[in-house]
Protein backbone atom coordinates (compact mmCIF):
# COMPACT_ATOMS: atom_id res chain seq x y z
CA UNK A 1 0.00 0.00 0.00
CA UNK A 2 1.39 3.42 -1.07
CA UNK A 3 0.61 6.50 0.83
CA UNK A 4 0.77 8.73 -1.83
CA UNK A 5 -2.69 7.52 -2.79
CA UNK A 6 -5.89 9.14 -1.54
CA UNK A 7 -7.81 6.07 -2.22
CA UNK A 8 -5.89 2.81 -2.37
CA UNK A 9 -8.06 -0.63 -2.89
CA UNK A 10 -5.60 -3.54 -3.30
CA UNK A 11 -7.27 -7.20 -4.87
CA UNK A 12 -10.65 -6.53 -3.47
CA UNK A 13 -13.28 -8.82 -3.61
CA UNK A 14 -17.56 -8.29 -2.08
CA UNK A 15 -20.28 -10.90 -1.56
CA UNK A 16 -24.51 -9.50 -1.20
CA UNK A 17 -25.14 -12.70 0.29
CA UNK A 18 -23.64 -15.83 -1.43
CA UNK A 19 -22.82 -14.17 -4.78
CA UNK A 20 -19.35 -12.49 -5.72
CA UNK A 21 -20.43 -9.18 -7.20
CA UNK A 22 -17.11 -7.70 -7.38
CA UNK A 23 -13.70 -9.22 -8.10
CA UNK A 24 -10.56 -8.50 -7.83
CA UNK A 25 -10.60 -4.46 -8.21
CA UNK A 26 -7.68 -2.78 -7.59
CA UNK A 27 -7.82 1.27 -7.66
CA UNK A 28 -5.38 3.73 -7.17
CA UNK A 29 -6.57 7.35 -6.56
CA UNK A 30 -3.42 10.23 -5.33
CA UNK A 31 -4.85 13.62 -3.97
CA UNK A 32 -6.45 16.19 -6.39
CA UNK A 33 -7.33 13.14 -8.87
CA UNK A 34 -10.63 12.94 -10.18
CA UNK A 35 -11.68 9.61 -12.12
CA UNK A 36 -14.73 8.55 -14.01
CA UNK A 37 -16.50 5.16 -13.55
CA UNK A 38 -18.34 3.74 -16.20
CA UNK A 39 -20.19 0.26 -17.25
CA UNK A 40 -23.93 -0.98 -18.40
CA UNK A 41 -26.30 -1.13 -15.75
CA UNK A 42 -25.78 -4.11 -13.43
CA UNK A 43 -21.68 -3.88 -13.60
CA UNK A 44 -21.13 -2.92 -10.11
CA UNK A 45 -20.68 0.43 -10.21
CA UNK A 46 -22.98 1.64 -7.32
CA UNK A 47 -22.36 -1.53 -5.23
CA UNK A 48 -18.14 -0.03 -5.61
CA UNK A 49 -19.20 3.48 -4.36
CA UNK A 50 -21.37 1.90 -1.63
CA UNK A 51 -18.11 -0.18 -0.50
CA UNK A 52 -15.78 2.11 -0.78
CA UNK A 53 -18.32 4.32 1.61
CA UNK A 54 -18.79 1.18 3.75
CA UNK A 55 -22.58 0.41 3.25
CA UNK A 56 -23.94 -2.50 5.42
CA UNK A 57 -25.08 -5.95 3.34
CA UNK A 58 -21.80 -5.82 1.48
CA UNK A 59 -19.21 -8.46 3.01
CA UNK A 60 -15.61 -7.85 1.61
CA UNK A 61 -14.32 -11.60 1.65
CA UNK A 62 -10.98 -10.57 0.32
CA UNK A 63 -8.33 -7.36 -0.46
CA UNK A 64 -8.08 -3.52 1.31
CA UNK A 65 -9.48 -0.47 1.62
CA UNK A 66 -6.81 2.55 2.74
CA UNK A 67 -7.87 5.71 2.85
CA UNK A 68 -5.16 8.53 3.96
CA UNK A 69 -2.85 5.38 4.39
CA UNK A 70 -5.28 4.21 7.38
CA UNK A 71 -6.85 0.94 6.32
CA UNK A 72 -10.61 1.45 6.76
CA UNK A 73 -11.67 -1.48 5.31
CA UNK A 74 -13.74 -2.65 8.17
CA UNK A 75 -14.54 1.11 9.53
CA UNK A 76 -18.62 2.14 9.90
CA UNK A 77 -19.95 4.52 7.63
CA UNK A 78 -19.93 7.80 10.00
CA UNK A 79 -16.26 6.60 10.37
CA UNK A 80 -15.59 7.49 6.81
CA UNK A 81 -17.04 10.57 6.82
CA UNK A 82 -15.53 12.12 9.48
CA UNK A 83 -12.19 11.12 7.83
CA UNK A 84 -13.26 13.33 5.06
CA UNK A 85 -15.46 10.98 2.77
CA UNK A 86 -18.60 12.20 1.18
CA UNK A 87 -21.04 10.53 -1.74
CA UNK A 88 -23.87 11.88 -3.91
CA UNK A 89 -26.60 8.97 -4.03
CA UNK A 90 -28.26 8.17 -7.26
CA UNK A 91 -31.75 8.17 -5.53
CA UNK A 92 -31.57 9.64 -1.88
CA UNK A 93 -33.92 9.08 0.44
CA UNK A 94 -36.83 11.80 1.14
CA UNK A 95 -36.87 12.86 4.77
CA UNK A 96 -40.15 14.34 6.03
CA UNK A 97 -39.68 16.21 8.71
CA UNK A 98 -36.15 17.52 8.99
CA UNK A 99 -35.48 20.54 6.82
CA UNK A 100 -33.27 21.11 5.28
CA UNK A 101 -31.76 24.51 6.26
CA UNK A 102 -31.82 22.46 9.69
CA UNK A 103 -29.32 19.93 8.52
CA UNK A 104 -27.29 22.14 6.62
CA UNK A 105 -26.70 24.19 9.55
CA UNK A 106 -25.27 21.69 11.74
CA UNK A 107 -23.29 20.30 9.10
CA UNK A 108 -21.59 23.51 8.45
CA UNK A 109 -21.01 24.28 12.25
CA UNK A 110 -23.91 26.80 12.39
CA UNK A 111 -22.38 28.73 9.81
CA UNK A 112 -25.21 30.58 8.30
CA UNK A 113 -23.02 32.52 5.96
CA UNK A 114 -21.75 30.03 3.88
CA UNK A 115 -25.32 27.58 3.99
CA UNK A 116 -26.59 31.07 2.34
CA UNK A 117 -23.69 31.96 -0.05
CA UNK A 118 -23.82 28.26 -1.42
CA UNK A 119 -27.55 27.77 -1.26
CA UNK A 120 -27.87 30.82 -3.37
CA UNK A 121 -25.30 29.52 -5.70
CA UNK A 122 -27.36 26.47 -6.32
CA UNK A 123 -30.45 28.65 -6.23
CA UNK A 124 -31.61 26.21 -3.53
CA UNK A 125 -32.23 29.36 -0.97
CA UNK A 126 -35.86 28.86 -1.29
CA UNK A 127 -35.97 25.44 -0.38
CA UNK A 128 -34.45 25.96 3.13
CA UNK A 129 -37.83 25.74 5.30
CA UNK A 130 -38.72 22.41 3.21
CA UNK A 131 -38.26 19.02 4.40
CA UNK A 132 -35.17 17.23 2.80
CA UNK A 133 -36.06 15.74 -1.16
CA UNK A 134 -39.92 16.25 -0.28
CA UNK A 135 -41.58 16.84 -3.66
CA UNK A 136 -38.20 17.92 -5.17
CA UNK A 137 -37.81 17.41 -8.85
CA UNK A 138 -35.03 15.35 -10.23
CA UNK A 139 -32.76 18.51 -10.70
CA UNK A 140 -33.85 20.04 -7.15
CA UNK A 141 -32.76 16.54 -5.65
CA UNK A 142 -29.22 16.89 -7.36
CA UNK A 143 -28.75 20.77 -6.29
CA UNK A 144 -29.90 19.54 -2.74
CA UNK A 145 -27.56 16.83 -3.24
CA UNK A 146 -24.38 18.86 -4.17
CA UNK A 147 -25.19 21.93 -1.96
CA UNK A 148 -24.60 19.35 0.96
CA UNK A 149 -21.60 17.48 -0.36
CA UNK A 150 -20.00 21.49 -0.69
CA UNK A 151 -20.97 22.46 3.17
CA UNK A 152 -20.03 19.30 4.35
CA UNK A 153 -16.53 19.86 1.94
CA UNK A 154 -15.32 16.19 2.13
CA UNK A 155 -11.36 15.81 0.77
CA UNK A 156 -12.91 12.69 -1.17
CA UNK A 157 -16.04 12.46 -3.01
CA UNK A 158 -18.29 9.77 -4.62
CA UNK A 159 -20.85 10.83 -7.42
CA UNK A 160 -23.20 8.40 -8.70
CA UNK A 161 -24.09 9.46 -11.79
CA UNK A 162 -25.13 13.46 -10.97
CA UNK A 163 -26.04 14.71 -14.12
CA UNK A 164 -28.49 11.98 -14.33
CA UNK A 165 -32.42 13.27 -14.08
CA UNK A 166 -31.14 16.89 -14.62
CA UNK A 167 -32.11 18.87 -17.14
CA UNK A 168 -30.45 20.96 -19.55
CA UNK A 169 -30.75 24.19 -18.00
CA UNK A 170 -29.58 22.14 -14.19
CA UNK A 171 -27.08 20.37 -15.72
CA UNK A 172 -24.08 23.49 -16.23
CA UNK A 173 -25.36 24.48 -12.49
CA UNK A 174 -24.27 21.08 -11.13
CA UNK A 175 -21.45 20.59 -13.23
CA UNK A 176 -19.60 23.61 -12.44
CA UNK A 177 -20.19 22.91 -8.87
CA UNK A 178 -19.22 19.44 -9.03
CA UNK A 179 -15.94 21.20 -10.87
CA UNK A 180 -15.69 23.87 -7.78
CA UNK A 181 -16.16 20.85 -5.26
CA UNK A 182 -13.15 19.34 -6.56
CA UNK A 183 -10.90 22.32 -6.84
CA UNK A 184 -10.63 22.57 -10.91
CA UNK A 185 -11.02 26.03 -10.28
CA UNK A 186 -7.42 25.01 -7.99
CA UNK A 187 -3.96 24.80 -10.09
CA UNK A 188 -3.26 20.87 -10.52
CA UNK A 189 -0.22 21.37 -8.11
CA UNK A 190 -2.53 22.44 -4.79
CA UNK A 191 -5.20 20.74 -5.98
CA UNK A 192 -6.17 18.45 -2.57
CA UNK A 193 -9.92 17.11 -3.41
CA UNK A 194 -10.37 14.04 -4.90
CA UNK A 195 -13.54 12.29 -6.13
CA UNK A 196 -15.08 9.15 -7.94
CA UNK A 197 -17.49 9.69 -10.44
CA UNK A 198 -20.13 7.64 -12.18
CA UNK A 199 -21.19 8.20 -15.15
CA UNK A 200 -23.75 6.64 -18.43
CA UNK A 201 -23.83 9.83 -20.14
CA UNK A 202 -20.31 11.70 -20.11
CA UNK A 203 -22.56 15.40 -19.63
CA UNK A 204 -19.92 15.76 -16.94
CA UNK A 205 -16.68 15.73 -18.65
CA UNK A 206 -17.49 19.00 -20.25
CA UNK A 207 -17.64 20.43 -17.16
CA UNK A 208 -14.87 18.05 -14.85
CA UNK A 209 -11.72 17.51 -17.05
CA UNK A 210 -11.03 14.10 -15.29
CA UNK A 211 -7.44 12.07 -15.15
CA UNK A 212 -8.33 8.85 -15.78
CA UNK A 213 -11.28 6.34 -16.53
CA UNK A 214 -12.41 2.95 -16.03
CA UNK A 215 -15.14 0.66 -17.32
CA UNK A 216 -16.61 -1.58 -15.13
CA UNK A 217 -18.27 -5.07 -16.30
CA UNK A 218 -19.76 -8.08 -14.69
CA UNK A 219 -17.89 -6.51 -11.46
CA UNK A 220 -14.77 -6.33 -13.09
CA UNK A 221 -12.39 -3.46 -14.36
CA UNK A 222 -12.09 -3.55 -18.30
CA UNK A 223 -10.11 -1.11 -18.90
CA UNK A 224 -8.50 2.21 -17.92
CA UNK A 225 -7.36 5.26 -19.64
CA UNK A 226 -8.21 8.94 -20.84
CA UNK A 227 -11.75 9.15 -20.07
CA UNK A 228 -12.89 10.81 -23.42
CA UNK A 229 -10.87 8.30 -25.43
CA UNK A 230 -13.17 5.49 -23.55
CA UNK A 231 -16.27 7.68 -23.70
CA UNK A 232 -16.24 8.27 -27.33
CA UNK A 233 -15.56 4.11 -27.66
CA UNK A 234 -18.63 3.59 -25.84
CA UNK A 235 -20.50 5.69 -27.96
CA UNK A 236 -19.51 4.01 -31.07
CA UNK A 237 -19.50 0.94 -30.21
CA UNK A 238 -21.52 -0.17 -27.26
CA UNK A 239 -19.72 -1.66 -24.60
CA UNK A 240 -19.01 -4.76 -26.43
CA UNK A 241 -15.43 -3.80 -27.31
CA UNK A 242 -14.97 -3.26 -23.45
CA UNK A 243 -16.49 -6.99 -22.76
CA UNK A 244 -13.37 -8.04 -25.03
CA UNK A 245 -11.21 -6.12 -23.89
CA UNK A 246 -8.19 -7.37 -21.56
CA UNK A 247 -6.24 -3.98 -20.86
CA UNK A 248 -6.13 -4.05 -17.34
Amino acid sequence: MSGSYMLDIEDLHVKIGEREVLHDINLHIGEGESHVLMGPNGSGKTTLLRTIMGFSGLNITEGRIFFKGEDITHFPIHKRAELGMGMLFQRPPTIAGLKLGKLLAVTSGEDAKKVEEYSRYLNMDAFLERSINLGFSGGEIKRSEVLQLMIQSPDFVMLDEPESGVDLENISLIGNAIAKLLEKDVHIVNRKKSGLVITHTGYILDYLDADFGHVMCDGVFRCHGNPREILKVIKTSGYKECLACQKI
